[in-house]
């Protein structure tokens, strides 16, 4: 989604980092062969998670989503040396073509891929985090907000995508859009929430930071 003009948006991304190899190879192999491959972090918000991870350095990374394994790889970026990639994903089917891109990488042995429901698997992971990146079912955007926030270090930082949904965040709300009311309400959340900082960019369908007081 777009919420600028297409000349304008063409002069953002010509002005900013230039999409690495690998993560051309990537998005090419993902629009051949996976559905929905619009769902794909992509060149210019790839650019933005990796100048976010650069500056964080974290050692600890959530991601919440991982598809074809995009965002992953551009938030590996700033890794500490040391550090560890945390990845939760409900399709099994795209776990070896995740992997393989992985392993292409400088960052292979460093990310860990999950398998199964997010809401099942974060309780399981007793580690404080960095840096968490929420890109998965939006109706379930609060009950993974509320299973991290304790697990978030202070002054950690978390990524929230799609908040602005295509929109349709300041059309009128359809009484059975449930994913357009959760977004709606996790917005809000975050902006009230006492314990965080947030600001809400306009970076493609939306994207909201929030550091840990």
């Amino acid at each position: 989604m777009h919420f600028i003009s297409e000349k304008i948006d063409k002069y953002v991304v010509k002005h900013s980092e230039n999409e690495p190899q690998l993560l051309k190879a990537l998005t090419r192999e993902t629009y051949q062969k996976v559905l929905q491959p619009r769902m794909i972090s992509g060149h210019y918000q790839g650019r933005v998670l990796s100048i976010i991870s650069k500056l964080i350095r974290p050692n600890v990374i959530l991601e919440i989503g991982t598809y074809t394994g995009y965002s992953a790889l551009c938030l590996a970026e700033g890794l500490d040396p040391d550090g560890v990639l945390h990845t939760i994903d409900i399709n099994e089917e795209l776990v070896d073509f995740q992997r393989r891109y992985f392993n292409k990488s400088a960052y292979g042995p460093q990310i860990l891929q999950h398998l199964g429901p997010a809401a099942d698997i974060i309780p399981t992971l007793d580690t404080k985090f960095d840096l968490i990146f929420i890109d998965a079912d939006k109706p379930n955007y609060i009950v993974y907000f509320n299973q991290i926030i304790d697990k978030l270090s202070p002054g950690g930082v978390i990524l929230s995508d799609n908040v602005l949904w295509s929109g349709k965040v300041v059309e009128e709300l359809d009484s059975k859009d449930l994913s357009t009311k959760i977004v709606l309400e996790y917005n809000t959340l975050l902006k009230e929430d006492p314990r965080l900082e947030t600001v809400l960019l306009p970076i493609r369908d939306g994207l909201t930071v929030s550091i840990r007081k």
